[in-house]
């Protein structure tokens, strides 16, 4: 009987999106088709970023790394949740579990440097922009992108480390699409009021720092937008700065409403259709945002289409 201290749970069950089997097989159609669209998306905006000359500048390098991390991501959760979706047992090992809940924090925590660092570059290129190729060396690009890889995976190291060191031994049926924070700490039996206060504060001040950093470098930029005098100049500089704006809206507005609240105010259907949105939706937009509300990107596409075509 005592055995509660000890992990005995070797397998996790998870549940599907809905009970009626035709119903799971139109969302696997459904699903298959985002995740090739994010594919293909995210991996043509990396190929062109690599491949044209236009696009060699700091931006661009972030949004490549950016379209990496969305890659990832996705491919470590989306996957399972379609073979879910067809599988009468859907089940995923001990192991699986904790390296599929590492892998989607490291990318996701990331990601939401990435995000941070692309509002400083955006800051950067606008308030300064005679001193932007100066400011925003080759150095200090590696350097700003290894730092949001390397606290992408202190992150997951703290996140992962805190939920697979409770005790797993009453229940192992997860109740969401994967592994996440909030439905396997309601599996534990034991106390994990410890590791809820700590991740929830570890979220926060990641959260409210990225947070501050993104909205002092809005605040100048609107200034410095408001300052200038015609209306169009006003507006090619707040076009090149709207695409990113709306991925910092998407991005950090679903990640704050998963994530920083408490355990016990979650829904858990609520949470599955919000985990969807955040990975399997997001990872598909973003590129889509970029290459639409971006002329550069738009040129760059067609520049090297035309020479594919006329070679």
């Amino acid at each position: 009987m005592e055995v509660r201290n000890q992990t005995s749970v070797t397998e996790f069950l998870l549940s599907g999106l809905v009970d009626d089997p035709s119903l799971n097989y139109l969302f696997f159609l459904i699903f298959l088709l985002m995740y090739l669209i994010t594919l293909l998306g995210n991996i043509s905006m990396i190929t062109l970023i690599c491949c044209s000359s236009k696009l060699r500048n700091p931006m661009y390098f972030f949004l490549c790394h950016l379209s990496f991390s969305d890659v990832c991501y996705s491919s470590v959760i989306t996957p399972k949740i379609l073979s879910n979706m067809v599988s009468k047992r859907m089940v995923i090992s001990f192991q699986g579990c904790a390296a599929q809940l590492f892998f989607f924090a490291l990318f996701v925590g990331a990601e939401c440097f990435l995000v941070t660092v692309m509002a400083y570059d955006r800051y950067v290129a606008i308030c300064y922009p005679l001193l932007y190729v100066m400011i925003m060396s080759r150095d200090l690009q590696l350097k700003l992108v290894g730092m949001a890889y390397s606290g992408g995976l202190i992150t997951s190291i703290i996140h992962t480390s805190c939920t697979f060191r409770l005790s797993f031994c009453n229940s192992n049926k997860v109740n969401h699409l994967y592994c996440d924070i909030p439905p396997l700490l309601k599996l534990s039996c034991t106390n994990t009021s410890m590791s809820e206060l700590f991740m929830f504060l570890l979220s926060s001040i990641l959260g409210t720092f990225s947070l501050l950093i993104i909205l002092i470098s809005y605040g100048n930029i609107i200034s410095s937008i408001l300052k200038i005098k015609s209306s169009d100049g006003r507006l090619k500089a707040f076009s090149t700065c709207s695409s990113h704006l709306l991925v910092v809206i998407l991005f950090f507005g679903t990640a704050i409403f998963v994530y920083i609240r408490p355990i016990s105010s979650h829904s858990i259907q609520t949470d599955k259709v919000i985990s969807l949105f955040y990975t399997v939706v997001i990872p598909l937009l973003n590129p889509i945002i970029y290459s639409l509300r971006n002329i550069q990107v738009r040129s760059a596409f067609m520049n090297i289409m035309s020479k594919a075509f006329y070679s």
